[in-house]
């Protein structure tokens, strides 16, 4: 009976301990990647971040072999935004977890052969990770990092190291069973290249963290840029207001003079060109968030300029989940496309319907296609950092935030339509 008794208690501390792990790896999780909507899907994010800790990892022990693509397949299944940093993330946490776990299965054995072996190694387990995130997690941001596609290429091809380090040491050492010598030279190599894995890992997760405060502030300076054009934009319209003014009295002495001499249509022509200038067409206002806001007034320009007819209707609140820089070029490359795609046309007419509801954000935008010119659709599927203001492209921002983004042709048009989910939102905004 206390034989029974025995092994229920130590079946309850196992899973017990391993709960503790995956719990403690999922906050370390958190901050790196997205789970994807539901709540299955953090389930199974949990239960494969714990599940992989309750593995035993042995130097020379082909379980690492079949823990890994499990691993990665279940990571990424249950995870959304970029591809790229995805695979990178699930690299380093793999490489962080696995290494811990072939450390206490591999050298506890060594100081401890007896009935306690497995009670240490599971109970340390939580003992490591759970200090681990306790002594990160002041340090770790409350929303998931966000790095453009050719920063997360650099952490993927940093992630490789520790990896194929890992693999090294645990895998390529099966023959340490057959030979006493091979053991030993195993156990002596298992000690310095674990170590390393396990910091390697640590680091680049920090690097990752670094880069991304890197990156919001490159955002936060371009964004500013746009700013400036448009407060510019606004400077000069007061410039001419304040010139309106101070001009007023002379306007209405030669307005009064055209009458005086009869001629009302000189009068009326006159009064048409006051009419016509900026200072008293008002600062135009086509949302109420204030990044929107910049670059569609800017566009809105660019159109008149090229005598195209536009239609908007956008409804953003001020605040938004969505990066400011996100936002704009979402918006201005949306449009950018559609600029380019209606030259040529004989009737040229722009429609952007963009508003946020029911947690979505939903960006529509169609234009009447020219006959010799094709819009430029390089900016919805790639990276494409050297356009227009160096942000990245529709497609990459898009699978960021675990969106949709459809963009062709149809009935002699061109369409453009994105639909993003709002973490967090209201059911309406």
């Amino acid at each position: 009976m206390r034989d029974v008794l025995w092994q229920i208690w130590l079946n309850c501390g196992y899973f017990l301990t391993v709960a503790a792990s995956g719990f403690f790896l999922y906050k370390l999780c958190a901050p790196f990647v997205r789970p994807r909507n539901g709540r299955f899907w953090r389930v199974l994010l949990f239960l494969t971040l714990a599940g992989s800790t309750g593995m035993v990892i042995w130097i020379g022990d082909p379980n690492l072999l079949y823990t890994l693509p499990a691993f990665f397949a279940l990571f990424l299944l249950s995870t959304r935004g970029d591809r790229i940093g995805r695979v990178a993330v699930c690299i380093i946490l793999f490489c962080l977890e696995m290494s811990v776990c072939a450390l206490l299965d591999t050298y506890v054995e060594r100081i401890n052969r007896n009935a306690l072996y497995d009670v240490l190694v599971r109970l340390a387990r939580p003992l490591v990770f759970g200090p681990l995130w306790l002594l990160l997690r002041r340090r770790l941001p409350r929303e998931p990092v966000v790095l453009s596609r050719r920063l997360w290429k650099l952490v993927l091809g940093l992630a490789a190291m520790p990896l194929c380090a890992l693999i090294a040491v645990v895998l390529l050492t099966f023959r340490r069973y057959d030979s006493i010598e091979v053991n030993t030279v195993a156990m002596y190599q298992g000690m310095v290249v674990l170590p390393f894995v396990f910091l390697t890992s640590l680091v680049l997760l920090f690097a990752i963290l670094i880069l991304a405060d890197h990156e919001r502030l490159e955002q936060a300076n371009r964004l500013a840029g746009l700013r400036e054009v448009y407060y510019q934009g606004l400077r000069q319209q007061e410039t001419q207001v304040r010139r309106l003014r101070h001009d007023l009295r002379n306007h209405l002495t030669a307005v009064r003079g055209f009458l005086e001499q009869g001629d009302e249509q000189g009068a009326i022509g006159y009064l048409d060109q006051i009419a016509g200038s900026p200072a008293l067409r008002g600062t135009r206002r086509l949302c109420e968030n204030e990044a929107a806001n910049a670059v569609l007034t800017a566009k809105a320009e660019a159109m008149e300029r090229e005598g195209v007819a536009a239609d908007f209707a956008v409804f953003l609140p001020r605040d938004l989940p969505v990066a400011d820089m996100d936002l704009c070029a979402l918006l201005g490359n949306a449009l950018d496309n559609a600029i380019e795609g209606s030259r040529g046309a004989g009737e040229r007419r722009i429609t952007i319907r963009c508003k946020a509801d029911k947690g979505l954000f939903m960006l529509r935008v169609e234009n009447t296609l020219g006959g010799a010119v094709q819009p430029d659709l390089a900016t919805t599927k790639t990276d494409k950092a050297a356009h227009g203001f160096g942000i990245p492209g529709m497609r990459e921002i898009a699978e960021r935030y675990g969106g949709t983004l459809d963009a062709g042709v149809r009935d002699n048009g061109f369409e453009l339509v994105v639909c993003l989910p709002l973490a967090g939102q209201a059911e309406t905004l």
